[in-house]
Protein backbone atom coordinates (compact mmCIF):
# COMPACT_ATOMS: atom_id res chain seq x y z
CA UNK A 1 0.00 0.00 0.00
CA UNK A 2 1.10 3.59 -0.84
CA UNK A 3 0.06 6.42 0.80
CA UNK A 4 -2.55 7.06 -2.17
CA UNK A 5 -3.78 4.07 -2.80
CA UNK A 6 -5.65 0.85 -0.22
CA UNK A 7 -6.85 -2.14 -1.21
CA UNK A 8 -5.54 -2.16 -4.46
CA UNK A 9 -7.82 1.34 -5.26
CA UNK A 10 -5.65 4.68 -6.03
CA UNK A 11 -7.91 7.33 -4.00
CA UNK A 12 -9.92 9.76 -5.55
CA UNK A 13 -10.19 13.47 -4.48
CA UNK A 14 -13.83 14.69 -3.65
CA UNK A 15 -13.54 17.42 -6.10
CA UNK A 16 -12.82 14.94 -9.20
CA UNK A 17 -15.75 12.33 -8.34
CA UNK A 18 -17.93 14.05 -11.55
CA UNK A 19 -14.88 12.45 -13.54
CA UNK A 20 -15.50 8.89 -12.03
CA UNK A 21 -19.47 8.47 -12.64
CA UNK A 22 -20.16 4.93 -12.60
CA UNK A 23 -17.10 3.89 -11.04
CA UNK A 24 -16.05 2.33 -7.95
CA UNK A 25 -13.37 4.64 -6.00
CA UNK A 26 -11.46 5.09 -2.93
CA UNK A 27 -11.94 8.28 -1.40
CA UNK A 28 -9.90 8.94 2.18
CA UNK A 29 -10.95 12.03 4.40
CA UNK A 30 -13.17 12.55 7.95
CA UNK A 31 -16.62 12.55 8.89
CA UNK A 32 -18.30 15.84 8.35
CA UNK A 33 -21.13 15.00 10.04
CA UNK A 34 -23.96 11.82 9.73
CA UNK A 35 -27.10 11.07 10.29
CA UNK A 36 -29.42 7.63 10.15
CA UNK A 37 -32.61 6.43 9.21
CA UNK A 38 -33.53 3.04 9.36
CA UNK A 39 -31.27 0.52 7.64
CA UNK A 40 -29.13 3.47 5.53
CA UNK A 41 -26.57 6.00 7.13
CA UNK A 42 -25.93 9.42 5.00
CA UNK A 43 -22.29 10.47 5.61
CA UNK A 44 -21.18 13.87 4.74
CA UNK A 45 -17.20 13.16 3.95
CA UNK A 46 -14.90 15.87 3.60
CA UNK A 47 -11.22 15.67 2.24
CA UNK A 48 -9.95 19.53 2.00
CA UNK A 49 -10.80 19.38 -1.93
CA UNK A 50 -14.77 19.42 -0.94
CA UNK A 51 -17.67 17.15 0.55
CA UNK A 52 -19.69 14.73 -0.63
CA UNK A 53 -22.16 12.14 0.63
CA UNK A 54 -21.50 8.81 1.19
CA UNK A 55 -25.01 6.57 1.38
CA UNK A 56 -24.31 3.44 3.42
CA UNK A 57 -27.06 0.96 2.72
CA UNK A 58 -27.48 -2.14 5.14
CA UNK A 59 -28.19 -4.22 2.38
CA UNK A 60 -24.39 -3.58 0.71
CA UNK A 61 -22.37 -3.76 3.46
CA UNK A 62 -21.13 -6.45 6.11
CA UNK A 63 -23.27 -6.16 9.27
CA UNK A 64 -20.03 -5.16 11.52
CA UNK A 65 -19.21 -2.89 9.46
CA UNK A 66 -22.72 -1.34 9.54
CA UNK A 67 -22.64 -1.29 13.04
CA UNK A 68 -19.17 0.10 13.42
CA UNK A 69 -20.15 3.27 11.55
CA UNK A 70 -23.11 4.01 14.18
CA UNK A 71 -19.89 4.54 16.87
CA UNK A 72 -18.20 7.11 14.06
CA UNK A 73 -17.71 10.59 16.00
CA UNK A 74 -17.09 14.00 13.96
CA UNK A 75 -13.98 14.28 12.55
CA UNK A 76 -13.12 10.14 12.43
CA UNK A 77 -10.87 9.26 9.58
CA UNK A 78 -12.43 7.03 7.23
CA UNK A 79 -11.29 5.38 3.94
CA UNK A 80 -14.37 4.92 2.08
CA UNK A 81 -14.87 2.54 -1.18
CA UNK A 82 -17.76 3.03 -2.97
CA UNK A 83 -19.64 3.30 -6.74
CA UNK A 84 -19.56 7.30 -7.90
CA UNK A 85 -23.62 8.47 -8.91
CA UNK A 86 -24.56 11.64 -10.73
CA UNK A 87 -27.20 13.18 -8.57
CA UNK A 88 -28.06 17.26 -9.53
CA UNK A 89 -29.21 17.87 -6.10
CA UNK A 90 -26.23 16.80 -4.19
CA UNK A 91 -22.80 18.93 -3.58
CA UNK A 92 -20.80 18.78 -6.55
CA UNK A 93 -23.66 16.57 -8.49
CA UNK A 94 -22.35 13.12 -7.00
CA UNK A 95 -23.00 11.08 -4.04
CA UNK A 96 -21.09 7.78 -3.14
CA UNK A 97 -22.72 4.22 -2.88
CA UNK A 98 -20.62 2.67 -0.10
CA UNK A 99 -19.13 -0.68 -0.38
CA UNK A 100 -16.46 -0.50 2.43
CA UNK A 101 -15.67 1.57 5.22
CA UNK A 102 -12.16 1.43 6.67
CA UNK A 103 -12.09 3.50 9.96
CA UNK A 104 -8.73 4.89 10.58
CA UNK A 105 -8.87 6.42 13.95
CA UNK A 106 -12.22 7.37 15.88
CA UNK A 107 -11.90 11.12 16.90
CA UNK A 108 -12.37 12.19 20.45
CA UNK A 109 -15.38 14.32 21.24
CA UNK A 110 -14.78 17.25 18.80
CA UNK A 111 -14.67 20.68 20.73
CA UNK A 112 -16.43 23.34 17.68
CA UNK A 113 -19.88 21.88 17.56
CA UNK A 114 -22.60 23.71 15.59
CA UNK A 115 -23.49 25.86 18.28
CA UNK A 116 -22.79 29.64 18.29
CA UNK A 117 -18.85 30.17 19.26
CA UNK A 118 -17.33 33.57 20.05
CA UNK A 119 -14.22 34.68 18.01
CA UNK A 120 -11.21 34.06 20.70
CA UNK A 121 -12.75 30.50 21.23
CA UNK A 122 -12.17 29.71 17.47
CA UNK A 123 -8.94 31.73 17.35
CA UNK A 124 -7.87 29.46 19.99
CA UNK A 125 -8.77 26.17 18.18
CA UNK A 126 -7.80 27.89 14.51
CA UNK A 127 -6.21 24.66 14.17
CA UNK A 128 -10.02 22.64 14.09
CA UNK A 129 -11.73 26.04 13.01
CA UNK A 130 -9.87 25.68 9.48
CA UNK A 131 -11.75 21.85 9.32
CA UNK A 132 -15.30 23.97 8.56
CA UNK A 133 -16.61 24.63 5.37
CA UNK A 134 -16.76 28.14 4.65
CA UNK A 135 -13.08 28.36 6.53
CA UNK A 136 -11.98 25.80 3.69
CA UNK A 137 -14.00 27.00 1.23
CA UNK A 138 -11.52 30.53 1.94
CA UNK A 139 -8.79 28.55 1.98
CA UNK A 140 -9.28 27.46 -1.74
CA UNK A 141 -9.66 30.60 -3.01
CA UNK A 142 -7.18 32.01 -1.61
CA UNK A 143 -4.89 29.15 -3.44
CA UNK A 144 -7.01 30.08 -6.37
CA UNK A 145 -5.71 33.39 -6.25
CA UNK A 146 -2.44 32.68 -5.22
CA UNK A 147 -1.95 30.60 -8.57
CA UNK A 148 -4.00 33.23 -10.99
CA UNK A 149 -1.14 35.98 -9.27
CA UNK A 150 1.56 34.05 -10.51
CA UNK A 151 0.11 32.88 -13.74
CA UNK A 152 -0.95 36.94 -14.86
CA UNK A 153 2.77 38.06 -14.16
CA UNK A 154 4.13 34.53 -15.93
CA UNK A 155 1.86 35.13 -18.65
CA UNK A 156 3.42 39.18 -19.10
CA UNK A 157 7.35 38.21 -18.75
CA UNK A 158 7.89 39.10 -15.28
CA UNK A 159 10.20 37.37 -13.28
CA UNK A 160 9.67 36.03 -9.45
CA UNK A 161 12.51 37.72 -7.72
CA UNK A 162 12.71 37.04 -3.92
CA UNK A 163 13.38 39.80 -1.47
CA UNK A 164 15.11 39.13 2.06
CA UNK A 165 12.76 39.38 5.24
CA UNK A 166 15.45 40.63 7.56
CA UNK A 167 16.63 44.26 6.31
CA UNK A 168 18.85 46.86 7.55
CA UNK A 169 16.60 49.26 7.84
CA UNK A 170 12.71 50.70 7.04
CA UNK A 171 11.15 50.73 3.98
CA UNK A 172 8.07 53.16 5.17
CA UNK A 173 8.89 54.46 8.71
CA UNK A 174 10.47 52.88 11.80
CA UNK A 175 7.40 53.05 13.92
CA UNK A 176 6.07 49.68 12.75
CA UNK A 177 8.98 47.39 12.54
CA UNK A 178 9.61 44.93 14.15
CA UNK A 179 13.30 44.90 15.42
CA UNK A 180 15.27 41.68 15.47
CA UNK A 181 19.18 40.75 17.34
CA UNK A 182 20.80 39.91 14.20
CA UNK A 183 24.40 38.51 15.42
CA UNK A 184 26.24 41.90 16.66
CA UNK A 185 23.63 44.54 14.77
CA UNK A 186 20.22 45.37 14.84
CA UNK A 187 18.14 44.05 12.50
CA UNK A 188 13.81 44.38 11.25
CA UNK A 189 11.42 42.35 9.73
CA UNK A 190 10.67 43.47 6.22
CA UNK A 191 7.03 45.52 5.85
CA UNK A 192 7.74 45.34 2.28
CA UNK A 193 10.09 43.92 -0.76
CA UNK A 194 9.62 46.68 -2.47
CA UNK A 195 13.34 48.57 -2.54
CA UNK A 196 14.78 45.14 -3.51
CA UNK A 197 12.48 44.23 -5.91
CA UNK A 198 13.45 47.69 -7.41
CA UNK A 199 16.92 46.57 -7.50
CA UNK A 200 15.51 43.31 -9.41
CA UNK A 201 13.76 45.40 -11.43
CA UNK A 202 16.82 47.11 -12.61
CA UNK A 203 18.84 43.92 -13.68
CA UNK A 204 15.98 42.13 -15.07
CA UNK A 205 13.18 44.91 -16.56
CA UNK A 206 10.20 43.45 -14.79
CA UNK A 207 9.80 41.55 -11.94
CA UNK A 208 7.20 40.76 -8.50
CA UNK A 209 8.16 40.16 -5.31
CA UNK A 210 5.49 37.73 -3.38
CA UNK A 211 6.04 37.06 0.26
CA UNK A 212 5.37 37.72 3.59
CA UNK A 213 5.75 41.06 5.76
CA UNK A 214 5.58 42.06 9.21
CA UNK A 215 4.15 45.24 10.67
CA UNK A 216 4.34 46.09 14.21
CA UNK A 217 1.39 48.69 14.06
CA UNK A 218 -0.35 47.91 17.23
CA UNK A 219 -3.88 48.30 15.54
CA UNK A 220 -6.97 45.58 16.91
CA UNK A 221 -9.05 46.47 13.75
CA UNK A 222 -10.61 43.93 11.25
CA UNK A 223 -8.60 45.04 8.18
CA UNK A 224 -4.88 44.88 10.08
CA UNK A 225 -2.55 41.66 10.41
CA UNK A 226 0.83 41.50 11.75
CA UNK A 227 1.77 39.16 9.48
CA UNK A 228 0.01 39.21 6.32
CA UNK A 229 1.26 38.58 2.61
CA UNK A 230 1.68 41.25 0.01
CA UNK A 231 2.59 41.03 -3.91
CA UNK A 232 4.61 43.39 -5.82
CA UNK A 233 5.59 43.99 -8.71
CA UNK A 234 7.79 46.31 -10.42
CA UNK A 235 8.89 47.60 -13.78
CA UNK A 236 11.51 49.64 -15.36
CA UNK A 237 10.20 51.79 -17.83
CA UNK A 238 6.67 52.08 -16.29
CA UNK A 239 5.27 55.55 -15.57
CA UNK A 240 2.57 56.27 -13.57
CA UNK A 241 -0.45 55.62 -16.23
CA UNK A 242 0.96 52.59 -16.66
CA UNK A 243 1.15 51.32 -13.13
CA UNK A 244 -2.51 52.09 -12.88
CA UNK A 245 -3.12 50.35 -15.98
CA UNK A 246 -1.16 47.35 -14.59
CA UNK A 247 -3.14 47.56 -11.57
CA UNK A 248 -6.62 47.43 -12.64
CA UNK A 249 -5.58 43.89 -15.37
CA UNK A 250 -3.95 42.65 -12.39
CA UNK A 251 -7.30 42.91 -9.64
CA UNK A 252 -9.43 42.30 -12.70
CA UNK A 253 -7.44 38.52 -13.64
CA UNK A 254 -7.86 37.48 -10.11
CA UNK A 255 -11.85 38.35 -9.55
CA UNK A 256 -12.33 36.70 -13.23
CA UNK A 257 -10.23 33.43 -12.33
CA UNK A 258 -12.32 33.13 -8.92
CA UNK A 259 -15.52 33.72 -10.93
CA UNK A 260 -14.48 30.96 -13.02
CA UNK A 261 -13.57 28.09 -10.99
CA UNK A 262 -14.50 28.76 -7.45
CA UNK A 263 -18.43 28.87 -7.70
CA UNK A 264 -19.14 26.25 -5.38
CA UNK A 265 -17.07 27.94 -2.93
CA UNK A 266 -18.10 31.39 -3.11
CA UNK A 267 -21.70 29.68 -2.68
CA UNK A 268 -20.68 28.02 0.43
CA UNK A 269 -19.97 31.55 1.59
CA UNK A 270 -22.66 32.62 0.25
CA UNK A 271 -21.42 35.36 -1.66
CA UNK A 272 -23.08 37.83 -3.74
CA UNK A 273 -20.99 37.17 -7.24
CA UNK A 274 -23.33 39.83 -9.09
CA UNK A 275 -20.84 42.38 -6.70
CA UNK A 276 -17.99 41.01 -8.22
CA UNK A 277 -18.38 40.75 -11.79
CA UNK A 278 -18.29 44.22 -12.05
CA UNK A 279 -14.73 44.15 -10.71
CA UNK A 280 -13.54 41.56 -13.05
CA UNK A 281 -14.11 43.80 -16.20
CA UNK A 282 -11.72 47.04 -16.52
CA UNK A 283 -11.42 49.74 -17.23
CA UNK A 284 -11.76 50.98 -13.49
CA UNK A 285 -12.62 54.39 -12.04
CA UNK A 286 -9.89 57.08 -11.74
CA UNK A 287 -9.74 60.09 -9.35
CA UNK A 288 -7.09 62.26 -8.05
CA UNK A 289 -6.96 62.90 -4.32
CA UNK A 290 -8.04 66.18 -5.01
CA UNK A 291 -11.46 65.13 -7.04
CA UNK A 292 -12.22 62.50 -3.50
CA UNK A 293 -11.13 64.66 -1.14
CA UNK A 294 -14.25 67.08 -2.85
CA UNK A 295 -16.42 64.11 -2.62
CA UNK A 296 -16.25 63.48 0.95
CA UNK A 297 -16.60 67.07 1.75
CA UNK A 298 -19.76 66.62 -0.38
CA UNK A 299 -21.09 63.89 1.21
CA UNK A 300 -20.49 65.00 5.02
CA UNK A 301 -17.58 63.60 5.94
CA UNK A 302 -15.15 65.04 7.83
CA UNK A 303 -12.00 66.08 6.41
CA UNK A 304 -8.73 68.08 5.80
CA UNK A 305 -7.15 68.49 2.43
CA UNK A 306 -3.77 66.73 3.46
CA UNK A 307 -4.34 63.79 5.84
CA UNK A 308 -4.72 60.48 4.33
CA UNK A 309 -7.90 58.85 4.02
CA UNK A 310 -9.06 56.53 7.03
CA UNK A 311 -10.91 53.73 6.98
CA UNK A 312 -14.30 55.61 7.04
CA UNK A 313 -13.31 57.42 3.86
CA UNK A 314 -11.68 54.60 2.36
CA UNK A 315 -15.55 52.83 2.82
CA UNK A 316 -17.45 55.88 1.71
CA UNK A 317 -15.35 56.33 -2.05
CA UNK A 318 -15.24 52.31 -2.27
CA UNK A 319 -18.77 52.49 -2.19
CA UNK A 320 -19.54 55.04 -4.20
CA UNK A 321 -18.79 52.65 -7.04
CA UNK A 322 -19.12 49.19 -8.38
CA UNK A 323 -15.78 48.73 -8.81
CA UNK A 324 -12.60 49.18 -7.39
CA UNK A 325 -11.56 52.75 -7.80
CA UNK A 326 -7.92 54.34 -8.01
CA UNK A 327 -6.95 57.28 -6.27
CA UNK A 328 -4.09 59.06 -7.79
CA UNK A 329 -1.86 62.14 -7.52
CA UNK A 330 -1.67 62.21 -3.82
CA UNK A 331 -0.20 64.97 -1.14
CA UNK A 332 3.96 64.50 -1.32
CA UNK A 333 3.89 65.16 2.77
CA UNK A 334 1.85 61.67 3.29
CA UNK A 335 3.92 59.50 0.99
CA UNK A 336 7.01 57.75 1.23
CA UNK A 337 10.10 58.80 0.50
CA UNK A 338 10.74 57.25 -2.75
CA UNK A 339 7.86 58.67 -4.66
CA UNK A 340 8.27 60.95 -7.90
CA UNK A 341 6.79 64.34 -7.68
CA UNK A 342 4.15 65.38 -10.05
CA UNK A 343 6.15 67.59 -12.67
CA UNK A 344 3.16 69.69 -12.91
CA UNK A 345 2.76 70.32 -9.22
CA UNK A 346 5.72 69.58 -6.95
CA UNK A 347 3.55 69.24 -3.87
CA UNK A 348 2.15 66.28 -5.15
CA UNK A 349 3.30 62.58 -5.40
CA UNK A 350 2.77 60.27 -8.49
CA UNK A 351 1.24 57.54 -5.96
CA UNK A 352 -2.03 55.65 -6.76
CA UNK A 353 -4.36 53.75 -4.23
CA UNK A 354 -6.71 51.36 -5.19
CA UNK A 355 -9.66 51.10 -2.93
CA UNK A 356 -12.16 47.89 -2.93
CA UNK A 357 -15.97 48.57 -3.34
CA UNK A 358 -18.54 47.47 -0.49
CA UNK A 359 -16.13 49.05 1.95
CA UNK A 360 -12.81 46.67 2.20
CA UNK A 361 -10.74 49.40 1.57
CA UNK A 362 -7.40 50.13 0.42
CA UNK A 363 -6.11 46.94 -2.08
CA UNK A 364 -3.20 48.39 -4.05
CA UNK A 365 -0.92 51.17 -3.09
CA UNK A 366 1.45 51.76 -5.84
CA UNK A 367 3.46 55.10 -7.40
CA UNK A 368 5.86 56.19 -10.06
CA UNK A 369 9.29 55.76 -8.24
CA UNK A 370 11.98 58.43 -8.09
CA UNK A 371 14.28 57.87 -10.80
CA UNK A 372 16.67 61.26 -10.07
CA UNK A 373 19.88 60.36 -7.85
CA UNK A 374 19.72 64.01 -6.11
CA UNK A 375 16.56 64.34 -5.56
CA UNK A 376 16.18 60.59 -3.66
CA UNK A 377 19.13 61.57 -1.47
CA UNK A 378 17.66 65.09 -0.53
CA UNK A 379 14.50 63.21 0.76
CA UNK A 380 16.11 60.60 2.37
CA UNK A 381 17.92 63.67 4.29
CA UNK A 382 14.71 65.39 4.61
CA UNK A 383 13.22 62.15 6.47
CA UNK A 384 16.49 61.82 8.62
CA UNK A 385 16.74 57.97 7.56
CA UNK A 386 20.64 56.64 7.09
CA UNK A 387 22.42 57.49 3.94
CA UNK A 388 24.57 54.77 4.77
CA UNK A 389 21.48 51.99 4.69
CA UNK A 390 20.60 53.65 1.74
CA UNK A 391 23.61 53.88 -0.31
CA UNK A 392 22.75 50.54 -2.42
CA UNK A 393 19.05 52.07 -3.57
CA UNK A 394 20.59 55.52 -4.10
CA UNK A 395 23.16 53.06 -6.87
CA UNK A 396 19.97 52.53 -8.81
CA UNK A 397 19.56 55.57 -9.50
CA UNK A 398 23.53 56.17 -10.69
CA UNK A 399 24.36 53.72 -12.61
CA UNK A 400 21.66 53.42 -15.47
CA UNK A 401 18.56 54.95 -14.00
CA UNK A 402 15.08 54.84 -15.97
CA UNK A 403 11.54 55.48 -15.38
CA UNK A 404 10.32 52.86 -13.05
CA UNK A 405 7.53 51.88 -11.13
CA UNK A 406 5.15 49.08 -9.21
CA UNK A 407 2.73 48.70 -6.30
CA UNK A 408 1.82 46.15 -3.91
CA UNK A 409 -1.19 44.46 -3.28
CA UNK A 410 -2.29 42.60 0.25
CA UNK A 411 -3.22 39.38 -0.09
CA UNK A 412 -5.71 38.84 2.50
CA UNK A 413 -7.28 41.85 2.11
CA UNK A 414 -7.93 41.24 -1.35
CA UNK A 415 -9.51 37.54 -0.33
CA UNK A 416 -11.82 39.05 2.42
CA UNK A 417 -12.99 41.71 -0.30
CA UNK A 418 -13.31 38.50 -3.11
CA UNK A 419 -15.24 36.16 -0.72
CA UNK A 420 -17.20 39.08 1.37
CA UNK A 421 -15.86 38.40 4.57
CA UNK A 422 -15.34 40.70 7.62
CA UNK A 423 -12.07 40.07 9.22
CA UNK A 424 -8.67 39.71 7.08
CA UNK A 425 -7.69 37.15 10.34
CA UNK A 426 -9.73 34.02 8.11
CA UNK A 427 -7.85 35.27 4.98
CA UNK A 428 -4.71 33.38 6.52
CA UNK A 429 -4.42 30.12 8.06
CA UNK A 430 -2.70 31.15 11.17
CA UNK A 431 -3.30 34.49 11.91
CA UNK A 432 -0.62 36.71 13.68
CA UNK A 433 -2.49 39.74 15.35
CA UNK A 434 -1.95 41.93 18.43
CA UNK A 435 -1.63 39.80 21.29
CA UNK A 436 -2.53 36.65 19.04
CA UNK A 437 0.82 34.23 18.73
CA UNK A 438 -1.39 30.99 19.43
CA UNK A 439 -1.86 28.14 18.10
Amino acid sequence: MTEQSFAGRKAVSISRLSEHVGEEVLVQGWLYNMRSKGKLHFLMLRDGSGIVQAIMFKGNVSEDSFAEAKGLTQESSLRVIGSVKADDRAPGGVELDVSELHPVHIAEPYPISPKEHGAHFLLEHRHLWLRSKKQSAIMRIRDEVIRGIRDFFHERDFLCVDSPIFTPNACEGTSTLFEVEYFDEKAYLTQSGQLYGEASAMAMGKVYVFGPTFRAEKSKTRRHLTEFWMVEPEAAFHDLEDVMCLAEDFVASIVSRVLENRQSDLADLERDTSKLEAAAKTPYPRLTYDAAVDILNEEGHEFSYGEDFGAPHETALGERFDRPVLIHRWPAEIKAFYMKRDPDNPKLALGVDMIASEGYGELVGGAQREDDAQALADRIKEHELPEEAFRWFLDLRRFGSVPHGGFGLGLERTIAWICGVEHLRECIPFPRMLHRIYP
